[in-house]
């Protein structure tokens, strides 16, 4: 069983960055595929990216693509995703999530963090 921390929201202005990280706990984190999804106030959590488990593939909503990047230190049991060019709409709480399939829907993951706001002002 995993257990996931995010850390790295905050305030940021548009065109700005961040980097949000995922700890993980357990000695089998490199069987996971992982996942980043969102939820903005009044709205469905949605997916944004997902790392498999070597981190060989890797998989972005459209909204995202170019802008954000998804990574993982197995050694570390930590995975990433830095945010480039933040957009207003980018505003949500940013989850992490683990699972043993290669998708883009939340119900395909098992495990979760607790999430970490994300803010861009205009």
């Amino acid at each position: 069983q995993a257990q996931l921390v995010e850390f790295g929201g905050g305030l940021v202005q548009a065109g700005g960055s961040l980097r949000l990280s995922c700890a993980a706990s357990g000695r089998t984190f490199s069987t996971y595929t992982m996942g980043w999804f969102r939820q903005a106030p009044g709205k469905e959590r949605e997916f944004v990216a997902f790392i498999t488990g070597s981190g060989g593939n890797t998989n972005y909503a459209d909204s995202v693509k170019g802008r954000f990047t998804i990574s993982r230190v197995n050694a570390k049991n930590t995975m990433y995703l830095q945010m480039n060019s933040l957009k207003p709409e980018d505003t949500a709480v940013y989850y992490c999530a683990a699972g043993y399939f290669w998708s883009t829907n939340k119900r395909q993951y098992d495990y979760w963090g607790q999430g970490t706001q994300v803010t861009v002002s205009s």
